[in-house]
């Protein structure tokens, strides 16, 4: 068989109209059929384009000049978020980037027949779409005159791009990542290089209390000790007001996760403080907490009401983490059981409870179809339950378990739309119905969008 000619060539310029936006906000453009991929585009936009990368199915291209703007376009606030990926969208005004969001669910749950007629409602955004972080998690890099600096990698590289101010981030956290820096380069220490695993300073850890203002920050070191502690300890203590916690996380594995088991304390306690919906919330180093507080709250009050949680309710709340969901819901309802495979989020989720005074709720470590079908055997009957699983969706056999105790209402919160739509169609397979899908914007100027979905189970 003859090899397909491709229509387009590396390095080859051409004159391009973007017709459509990919799930991750990039332009495409197809030349007789051949799609190229090309970020900080639009749909109308008419340009010259270069092209860096052909494939077998599709390539990629960037924009040398644009020739007509779309009406949605606007001007980039800092061209290092596009580099690096952080802030996809920020050439899109806001309503579009909500439209945008609405949009990718809609593609997503229309590729099943089953749910191509639910509704998708518009997204809810945020009043001021920047600098609504309470997370940072940066690499360290090390410059010619062997200064730390911060900064994120360029997409699909192991290049390091120097940034200062991330924009999405809250302006506290911005400041104190400087800070930080600035002390640690009194000492001379190195950054790690993840290609030969050498040198010291691997990630700066920056998280800040929407409420409390409560700072806990995590050194990510490639070793046993750091060098100078109690003299770094001491400036840090020193200079950052409201810390609550600082911590050394050891992590001298070949991996990019980012924390590694064993951690160190310095300072403070092993946790930091904030609130979710007027609760009360301890948070550790490893512990999940939804990063834009605001929008969060938008969302868990959206599980709520789509849920319509009485006082006769019996809840699970499976993947609870440290109780975030599950203390809202027990404000309300009889009884919530959570269920959470991460021990020391149990141990936070039972601390949380008894600091807010809540005893309807009930914590257990372990996989949620174990736990639940043991509660079954127990004679424990629930009427509701509520999930807010990882980018990867539903397990097959949680799924499974979940079928079969056939609660009268599913509320899933998720934050990934296709194995949102995928978990959906098996849901609907087995005797449910989709009522609303409700996605709200925590991600600002990124691709990523959460949902909060209510199935019912048909009568």
């Amino acid at each position: 068989m003859a090899k397909r000619q491709l229509p387009v060539h590396k390095n080859e310029q051409r004159d391009i109209t973007i017709t459509d936006l990919t799930y991750e906000g990039m332009g495409v453009a197809k030349v007789d059929g051949y799609p190229l991929f090309i970020a900080n585009a639009l749909p109308g936009e008419t340009a010259r384009i270069h092209v860096m990368k052909v494939g077998k199915k599709f390539g990629f291209a960037k924009v040398i000049e644009r020739y007509q703007d779309s009406e949605d376009r606007v001007p980039l606030r800092d061209e290092d978020g596009l580099r690096t990926g952080t802030m996809a969208l920020q050439h899109m005004t806001y309503d579009a980037q909500l439209s945008f969001k609405q949009k990718t669910v809609q593609d997503s749950l229309a590729k099943f027949v089953s749910l191509q007629d639910v509704d998708v409602k518009p997204t809810l955004g945020m009043s001021d779409p920047w600098a609504y972080r309470n997370k940072a998690q940066v690499p360290i890099g090390q410059d010619d005159q062997g200064r730390l600096f911060t900064g994120f990698f360029r997409k699909n590289s192991h290049s390091l791009v120097p940034i200062t101010n991330y924009q999405i981030q809250l302006p506290k956290i911005d400041e104190m990542l400087q800070t930080v820096i600035q002390i640690l380069n009194e000492y001379n220490l190195t950054a790690y290089d993840e290609q030969t695993h050498q040198g010291l300073i691997r990630h700066l850890v920056i998280r800040q209390g929407y409420h409390t203002d409560d700072i806990m920050i995590i050194l990510v070191i490639n070793g046993d000790e750091l060098p100078h502690q109690a003299a770094i300890t001491e400036a840090i203590v020193a200079q950052i007001p409201n810390l609550a916690s600082l911590i050394v996380n050891h992590n001298t594995r070949r991996t990019n996760v980012i924390l590694g088991q064993e951690e160190t304390l310095l300072y403070g306690e092993p946790y930091y403080r904030d609130q979710m919906l007027g609760l009360d919330f301890m948070i550790s180093a490893k512990s999940f907490f939804q990063v834009n507080t605001p929008q969060a709250e938008v969302l868990y009050q959206q599980a709520l009401e789509v849920g319509d949680i009485q006082a006769d309710d019996v809840v699970i709340d499976a993947y609870c983490g440290i109780g975030s969901i599950s203390l809202c819901l027990a404000q309300r309802a009889k009884h919530v059981y959570g269920v959470e495979v991460v021990s020391d989020a149990i141990e936070m989720a039972q601390a949380n409870a008894k600091m807010n005074n809540l005893g309807n709720v009930t914590f257990v470590a372990g996989k949620a179809e174990d736990v639940i079908q043991e509660w079954q055997a127990a004679g424990i009957e629930t009427n509701v339950v509520v999930v807010d699983p990882p980018r990867k969706g539903l397990a097959s056999t949680f799924t499974d378990t979940v079928i079969e105790l056939a609660p009268e209402k599913i509320v899933y919160v998720s934050c990934n739309p296709a194995t949102l739509a995928r978990d959906m169609n098996r849901l609907v397979a087995a005797g449910y119905h989709a009522e609303t899908v409700q996605p709200v914007d925590l991600f600002p100027q990124t691709p990523h969008v959460e949902c909060v979905t209510l199935l019912m189970r048909n009568r």
